[in-house]
């Protein structure tokens, strides 16, 4: 069974290969999003800093930003587990990993409080407004840009073959790009064909939003927003 991974091309594609192997699939590695950094750093006087992404927080120990009396929050384990490797305490994981569960986990603690935002250009309004709404002051920092590589789209091509068994979309962003890469080749009709003839599993419903959007049936998707969780989900109901 071929499954379509969309993984950045950063040792994240490689380990998530690894994984759909040991489920016992063959990975396709198309990787949909590059990262650009932008140089900037997070601030260092809010209360609040929050991070979305293990990309952001190497970025983030490249700058050498310290933490000080800052609380330290991140948006899932994986996220909380580089800001550890990095030597930063992690004080806030929410239950859900997402941007709405980091909210409802922050809501009651940030108000009146200045919250620091380290992330990518494609962030979600729903954690920015969710902690405006829950009356902090807050300041984004965009740490990197999220881009599609050149050459990107071998997934589409399987995928308007019928080749594929799954797909693993990530982020909304992967779907984007997918969709954008199909069109260059202008195969975007029976890509999305394809897809919906496999099993699609989105992290996330943003994500899986964004993929019903342009027509594509989503099968999957995890309670766990980890790739682990996502591929263990497709693989198991390709079987099926």
């Amino acid at each position: 069974m071929k499954i379509a991974v969309f993984r950045p091309d950063d040792g994240r594609a490689a380990a998530a290969a690894e994984t759909i192997r040991d489920l016992g699939a063959e990975p396709v590695l198309d990787p949909m999003l590059a990262i650009e950094p932008t140089g900037d750093a997070p601030r260092e006087d809010a209360e609040f800093a929050v991070f979305t992404s293990t990309s952001g927080v190497e970025l983030l120990a490249d700058a050498g930003w310290t933490a000080g009396e800052t609380m330290v929050c991140a948006i899932g384990s994986s996220t909380a587990d580089a800001l550890r490797e990095a030597g930063y305490t992690v004080d806030v994981v929410p239950e859900q990993y997402s941007s709405a569960g980091l909210v409802d986990a922050l809501a009651d603690r940030v108000g009146g409080a200045r919250v620091e935002v380290a992330r990518s250009d494609h962030g979600s309004d729903v954690l920015l407004d969710g902690l405006e709404d829950a009356g902090a002051y807050v300041h984004e920092t965009v740490l990197y840009r999220l881009v599609r590589p050149e050459g990107a789209g071998s997934s589409a091509d399987l995928a308007a073959r019928g080749q594929l068994a799954g797909a693993c979309f990530t982020a909304s962003m992967t779907v984007e790009n997918f969709l954008a890469a199909a069109d260059d080749r202008g195969i975007r009709a029976p890509a999305i064909a394809g897809l919906n003839d496999a099993v699609v599993g989105c992290i996330g419903e943003p994500t899986r939003e964004r993929a019903e959007r342009a027509g594509i049936e989503v099968d999957v998707v995890p309670d766990v927003a980890e790739f682990e969780a996502l591929a263990a989900a497709v693989v198991e109901r390709a079987e099926r």
